[in-house]
């Protein structure tokens, strides 16, 4: 079994149950979720948008390779209804990121593992801190918590107080 980290994002539509229905989809078709985060309200990265994110991440146990991981998000992402636009950075229904593979280094077109910006995004360390802080990133050998302290995005991240966030 496999130990990868999953960042998941939402800023449409029903926030807390994307969410929801997201973790729901990773344990039906990925694995079970061993740890996940408080819910974050984050500001749009990379783009404007007057809808804000929730944020979250999860630890999850896979048998899954990285491939194969890579094509169950994306069906998950079909199924709760993300349309892959042109623009890279846009608002999205559900989102889901692999930001780490045990220790695995990928550097594909179409697979970059470790995310090659987790480092720079306040809205993936936040979350990711909270449940493993001294995880260490496999390409810059620093852990989350260091990484959190240094990184320069000034963006907001707040815990995010929906009663539907306390059951995610």
């Amino acid at each position: 079994m496999n130990i990868v980290f999953l960042g998941i994002g939402t800023n449409l539509g029903n926030r807390g149950n994307n969410l929801k229905e997201a973790i729901a989809r990773i344990e039906e078709h990925i694995g079970p979720v061993l740890k996940s985060s408080s819910v974050y309200e984050t500001e749009p990265w990379g783009f404007q948008s007057g809808d804000e994110f929730l944020n979250m991440v999860v630890k999850v146990e896979t048998k899954l390779i990285p491939a194969g991981l890579l094509e169950r998000i994306l069906m998950i992402e079909s199924l709760l209804g993300r349309v892959k636009g042109e623009k890279q950075y846009s608002s999205r229904v559900i989102d889901i990121d692999i930001l780490l593979y045990e220790g695995m280094v990928i550097d594909e077109k179409s697979l970059k593992i470790p995310h090659p910006l987790m480092h720079k995004r306040k809205f993936v360390l936040v979350p990711l801190c909270e449940i493993e802080p001294e995880l260490v990133h496999p390409v810059l050998n620093q852990s989350i918590a260091f990484l959190l302290k240094t990184c320069k995005d000034k963006s907001k991240v707040l815990p995010h107080n929906n009663p539907l966030s306390a059951k995610l």
